[in-house]
């Protein structure tokens, strides 16, 4: 194990075992959170509609300090944004963070950050529902930030803050929640936590599919590789008949092409090119497509279309 995590450049990285819920069961009860939008279906309402439900909402919360937190995952990297009325706090993760592991890291860094900061009442915003509603339904095996969430927003109750969770949509134009949407993509400096032990499992398994995949496209010569150019699973019916059927058709095996091989007889040739019959060449060789393609209203619609007339490359 040790030689594929140096192989994959990932003997550095620290991994987050999955902790011990020693949380007090009548604690986690007392988390809830806002949700002003709930009646409102995303594609069927306007961005303005929102616009004018927060501002509603952030009037009736004014004596709140708002707290926008939001998380990104491209291709490039993985980050996450913390936006306080005057500071902005932003960092790149580990590439392999998911974005829920991002989401959940920014509500932690705002919760720390409050923590630091002289009592008062705050309102974070988080645009992840999954992020909010798995800090509402806690399980034994929830994600290991959910569990500092908790212990954290404890520690503030008890010292007399007053902390509210509420749940805006994305990219509909709420100032706050674009400016972390922002910050987060222009992230540039490393943030030092530890990887989920799911994340990690997660990106060694897609990085392990990519190097087997690059490895196959380098193995031209062998039969498989013209039939299974991917080693991505087939697609299947769920059904044995059909499966049996389309496998043989793949592989090309079926008594028809192969019969001669038990019986000791002669290989079956095409009667209209004398070469040696397959079921590619049946389904996609045969020359009789090209006798076809000669007839006058086919080679009409090819013309049409701007097909070739050749079918052999099919």
């Amino acid at each position: 194990m040790q030689a594929i995590l140096v192989e994959l450049n990932l003997n550095h990285i620290s991994v987050t075992p999955q902790p011990t819920n020693t949380f007090p069961p009548w604690k986690v009860n007392r988390f809830y959170y806002l949700n002003p939008f709930e009646n409102f279906s995303k594609p069927d309402t306007a961005d303005t509609i929102y616009q004018k439900l927060f501002s509603e909402h952030r009037s009736h919360y004014h004596s709140f300090t708002p707290v926008y937190t939001d998380g990104s995952k491209s291709a490039n990297q993985t980050s996450f944004a913390v936006i306080f009325p005057n500071n902005i706090y932003c960092f790149k993760l580990h590439p392999s963070c998911s974005i829920f592991t991002a989401e959940i890291t920014a509500v932690v860094t705002a919760l720390k950050e409050i923590l630091n900061r002289s009592t008062g009442s705050y309102v974070v915003y988080v645009d992840s529902l999954c992020v909010l509603q798995s800090l509402k339904s806690m399980q034994p095996h929830s994600h290991p930030l959910i569990f500092t969430i908790l212990d954290i927003y404890d520690k503030l109750c008890a010292r007399d803050f007053t902390i509210l969770f509420c749940w805006i949509p994305a990219h509909v134009g709420i100032d706050g929640n674009e400016q972390a949407d922002m910050a987060a993509e222009m992230a540039s400096t490393l943030f030092n936590t530890m990887v989920p032990v799911n994340d990690i499992k997660k990106f060694v398994k897609n990085l392990c599919h990519s190097n087997w995949q690059s490895q196959w496209n380098h193995e031209m010569q062998n039969k498989l590789h013209a039939i299974k150019p991917t080693v991505q699973d087939w697609k299947y019916f769920n059904n044995r008949k059909r499966d049996t059927l389309l496998m043989r058709l793949r592989i090309g095996h079926t008594r028809f092409t192969h019969r001669h091989l038990l019986l000791g007889e002669v290989p079956p040739t095409c009667p209209n090119c004398d070469c040696t019959t397959s079921v590619s060449h049946i389904l996609i060789g045969w020359l009789v497509w090209d006798l076809l393609a000669q007839e006058p209203n086919v080679a009409m619609l090819r013309q049409t279309y701007g097909e070739s007339t050749a079918y052999g490359g099919i």
